[in-house]
C-alpha cells in the first residue's frame, strides 16, 4: 500500500497548530508508517510538492505571500484541512480587521519604534487590508477548531484520514478549546 502524502503549512498564526501536532507525541510512531511528510515548517523541504492526499493549514491569510501559497497548495492538494481557529475564522490575526490597515502599520512602525521608523517595504510580504480564512479563498474540505487544536484531536483527524473516513467532529471539538 502507498504511504499518504502529507503535508503541513503555517501561514499568519503562532504555530501553537504545529505544537499541538508534535505534542501527539509517542502516537506519531503509530502513522508514521502509513505517512510520507512531503513538506511542512518541521522539516527543510522548500517547494511544495504535487499531488498531496492530505494538507493541514494553520494561520489566517494575511498577506500577499499566504494568498499565493493557498493558491497553489489548494490546487496541488486532495484534502485540505483548516486547523484551528485562525484557519478556520481569522482569530487572533484578523483582531487588526476593526482598524485601517495604515493606521495598524503607522501604530506598529512608527509610534512605537526608536530605530528604522516606517513598515518595512523590502523582502516582507504586503499585508493585505483584511486577514480572512482559509474558506473565503479556497474551498476547504475539514475544518479543525481550537486555539490550538488538542494534539488528541489532530491524532483523531490524521487517525480517521488514514483509514479513509472523513471524521465527525461534532462532539470532538469547539472554537477556542
Amino acid at each position: 500500500m502507498d504511504k499518504a502524502r502529507i503535508a503541513t503549512l503555517w501561514l499568519d498564526g503562532c504555530s501553537g497548530c504545529h505544537m499541538s501536532l508534535l505534542d501527539i507525541d509517542e502516537r506519531l510512531l503509530d502513522i508514521a508508517s502509513a505517512i510520507e511528510l512531503v513538506f511542512s515548517p518541521l522539516v527543510d523541504n522548500k517547494e511544495f510538492p504535487e499531488n498531496v492526499d492530505l494538507t493541514l493549514v494553520e494561520g489566517a491569510l494575511a498577506n500577499e505571500e499566504d494568498i499565493e501559497k493557498i493558491k497553489m497548495v489548494r490546487a496541488r492538494t486532495k484534502l485540505l484541512v483548516a486547523l484551528g481557529d485562525c484557519a478556520v475564522t481569522g482569530n487572533v490575526p484578523a483582531m487588526r480587521n476593526n482598524f485601517v490597515l495604515a493606521d495598524v502599520l503607522h501604530r506598529g512602525y512608527v509610534d512605537n519604534a526608536t530605530a528604522n521608523c516606517g513598515p518595512p517595504v523590502h523582502e516582507v510580504p504586503q499585508l493585505e487590508p483584511k486577514v480572512i480564512p482559509l474558506h473565503e479563498l479556497v474551498a476547504v474540505d475539514l475544518f479543525v477548531p481550537g486555539c490550538p487544536p488538542s494534539a488528541d484531536l489532530i491524532f483523531f483527524v490524521l487517525s480517521e484520514v488514514l483509514a479513509g473516513r472523513i471524521p465527525d467532529l461534532s462532539t470532538r471539538s469547539h472554537f477556542g478549546n
